[in-house]
Order: C-alpha cells, then sequence, then structure tokens
C-alpha cells in the first residue's frame, strides 16, 4: 500500500517513540450518529472512522496524555438522527467521562447535542448541513465538511453539462435535516435558472408513492433527492422508475452512492444520476482507505464513502490530544485550531466556515461530483477545496 501510516511515521505525528507501550490508561473517545435505520450507513461510517483512527494510534504504542501512555478506546452511540437522542448520547458519555465525540451526522442530531455537550464541556464534530451547523456561542463544536451553500453551484454546473434541466423537483425529510439543504439547493438551482418545486415527507416513512404521484404531476426534467437518506433515497429512485420517470435524478445532500444504487436495484435502474461527493474517490490515495481499515482493524469497512470524509476529522483529533497532552475539550479544541488541515489520505484543505458561520472550525477537503449516464458509471471528478 502506497500511502497510510507506518508505526514510525504515526509515532512521530504523535511524538511517540514506536516502543512505548499503553499502559493501563485509557482515553475513550465517543463516536455518535444514527447506527439503525435509513441513515445507518453514515453513522456506522462515523464509527468506523473513528475506529481507524484509534487503531492507527495504538499501533504506534497508544498516545500521550500527562505522564501516561494511554490506549485509544472507541465508544458508538446510536442517535438515531434525532435531537433528543444526540442529546441523550452527549449525557451518555458524560456519565463515562467521555470528553471527545466524533460525530452526530445530521442537523436534527446536531441541534440536540450542541447546548448539552456545551454544558459537559465536550468537545464534538457534526457533519450535518444545517444552516447553523456551527455558531460562534458553541465553540467546542467543529464541523466535518461544508454544507451545500459551499459546493451546490458547481455540482448543479457540472450537471448540466450532462443533463440539460428547465425544472427540478426535490424530495427530503420534513424536520431540519432536510428543510435546510434542500432550501439552499432550490436557491441554487435557481441561480443557474431552474425552476424549482419542493416535497417533504416525514422520517421514518418507507412508501413514497403519494410523493411520486405528486412529483410526476408536476413534470420537473430532474428529480433531486437532496438530503434523504440513503435508503430512503434508493427507495424514492425506485419508485419513481417504476411509475414511469425517465428523467435524470440528482443528490445535492451527502454521500451513500453506493447504498442507494444497491436499494434502487442496480444501475439499470438508476440510469442517470448525478451526486455530490464528500471526498475525491476517485483518487488512489482516498481509496486506500478500505484496504487500511481491514488492515488495522481486522474487518470490513461499512460506510462506503462516508467513512472516507469523516476519517481527517477523527485522525485530527487525536493528533490535538498528543499536542495538548490532556482530553480537556477546551485544551483539545485549542490544539486543534493550530493544527493544520491535512490528511495522509485527503492531502492538503483548509479550515473554513468563517464566512458562513463567523467561526472558522469547518474542514474543507477537495471533493467530488459523480455521474452516471444511462447506466453506467463514469466516475467522480476531482473539485479542488478553496479557502474562504
Amino acid at each position: 500500500m502506497k500511502l497510510q501510516y507506518s508505526a514510525l511515521a504515526l509515532a512521530a505525528a504523535l511524538g511517540l517513540s514506536t516502543a512505548a507501550q499503553a499502559q493501563n490508561c485509557e482515553l475513550k473517545i465517543g463516536a455518535m450518529g444514527p447506527m439503525s435505520g435509513g441513515a445507518a450507513q453514515w453513522g456506522l461510517a462515523m464509527a468506523g472512522a473513528t475506529e481507524l483512527a484509534a487503531a492507527e494510534v495504538n499501533a504506534a504504542g497508544g498516545i500521550k496524555m500527562g505522564a501516561k501512555t494511554c490506549k485509544v478506546v472507541v465508544v458508538p452511540y446510536d442517535s438515531k438522527y434525532t435531537a433528543d437522542a444526540a442529546a441523550a448520547g452527549s449525557n451518555a458519555f458524560a456519565a463515562q467521562d467521555i470528553k471527545l465525540i466524533v460525530g452526530p451526522v445530521g442537523s436534527p442530531e446536531s441541534t440536540g447535542i450542541k447546548p448539552v455537550a456545551a454544558r459537559n464541556e465536550q468537545l464534538a464534530w457534526n457533519a450535518s448541513y444545517a444552516k447553523n451547523a456551527l455558531e460562534t456561542k458553541f465553540p467546542l463544536m467543529f464541523h466535518i465538511a461544508p454544507g451545500p451553500a459551499v459546493w451546490s453551484d458547481t455540482v448543479i454546473k457540472a450537471a448540466m453539462k450532462v443533463f440539460p434541466m428547465k425544472s427540478v423537483a426535490l424530495i427530503a425529510p420534513n424536520d431540519q435535516g432536510g428543510t435546510d439543504i434542500a432550501s439552499v439547493d432550490a436557491e441554487a438551482y435557481k441561480a443557474n435558472g431552474v425552476t424549482t418545486t419542493e416535497e417533504y415527507y416525514q422520517r421514518g416513512t418507507t412508501n413514497f408513492a403519494p410523493i411520486v404521484t405528486r412529483v410526476l404531476a408536476s413534470k420537473p426534467d430532474v428529480v433531486d433527492t437532496a438530503s434523504s437518506p440513503p435508503g430512503d433515497a434508493g427507495v424514492i429512485i425506485k419508485q419513481l422508475r417504476l411509475a414511469g420517470f425517465t428523467g435524470a435524478i440528482g443528490r445535492l445532500g451527502g454521500p451513500g452512492t453506493d447504498e442507494i444504487v444497491r436499494v434502487a436495484g442496480g444501475l439499470d435502474v438508476v440510469q442517470n444520476f448525478y451526486w455530490f461527493e464528500t471526498v475525491a474517490t476517485d483518487e488512489p490515495k482516498v481509496r486506500e482507505i478500505d484496504a487500511l481499515y481491514k488492515k488495522m482493524v481486522g474487518k470490513d469497512p461499512v460506510g462506503g464513502t462516508a467513512l472516507w470524509a469523516d476519517l481527517p476529522a477523527a485522525r485530527m483529533t487525536l493528533k490535538a490530544v498528543a499536542a495538548a497532552g490532556t482530553d480537556d475539550a477546551k485544551a483539545v479544541a485549542a490544539a486543534l485550531r493550530k493544527l493544520p488541515v491535512e490528511d495522509p489520505n485527503m492531502g492538503a484543505g483548509y479550515w473554513t466556515g468563517k464566512k458562513q458561520f463567523g467561526v472558522a472550525q469547518e474542514l474543507h477537503f477537495p471533493f467530488g461530483v459523480g455521474i452516471i449516464k444511462d447506466g453506467k458509471n463514469l466516475g467522480v471528478a476531482r473539485q479542488e477545496a478553496k479557502p474562504d
């Protein structure tokens, strides 16, 4: 494998000797996200990314915490894509003296965890595309990647070169995880001369036939599944095709294309599809992550490309712990802000977020635009990250 952390390289990054052995000491780090239901792929990816980062550190001998060298232990929590469960997860972690959390994923979870994690003095990373994913009043909250306000225009312009469109119907859940993203997507489409309609459904819906009927009545050129979880999006696409829709389908709302295609019934069903990819998935160094995970963790990864996107946050959190010499959330946050945005698989990126949120605590790495044309996957084109 051309690029991965060797024990020597990782030890150097964390300030350890390769001979260091973890003493009778554990650093527990939380991994939070929906690990059941339609969005389970995203939560399992968050946990998997944290497991890989921990395995890399442990393989190098552990992490220095004061006078001790500690083993990193990952504690997962299923926040079920709800605000209440994410808040409960923060308290459950606090009861175990866990001060660092990789996750949660969605906007409802982000809304639920922010005030509770602040009260518990926990550092957390959310991956939501909420308009308030970061807020200056929550300085211990960090953001795994930018939302559609940053990249939607790029994706739409690339899609319009392949799939000419004058109208689009957006379908998303009827909570903050859907409405925030779909509304931003709609404005981006309108800015490109595309008229929009929006349809929202109750999270947990399994039969989308009534929505599909309403959408088709408006005769859109394109249907965009926005931030619908991968499982939901796959069902929506299957039902659209069964109902006779032949236009392109877009996805300006999050990773999960492999799962979407599987649930929909394969590329022959999906046919024409474009999507935002959180990382440049066709890059060889990025694709090495799955093999690295299997080698370091000892099992096949779950979560698809979302795991790849979540990994830098987990790695950088542990680097910040090593730099701070403690798991105190405020000290780790201060160390984290000083770290350059770089990752051995993703390459170099930027701290962004100042323009949109008023605080530059958002990781921004190169991302991708994927195209499926006439049932053939044309791959993911790399798009460069830009500073605020």
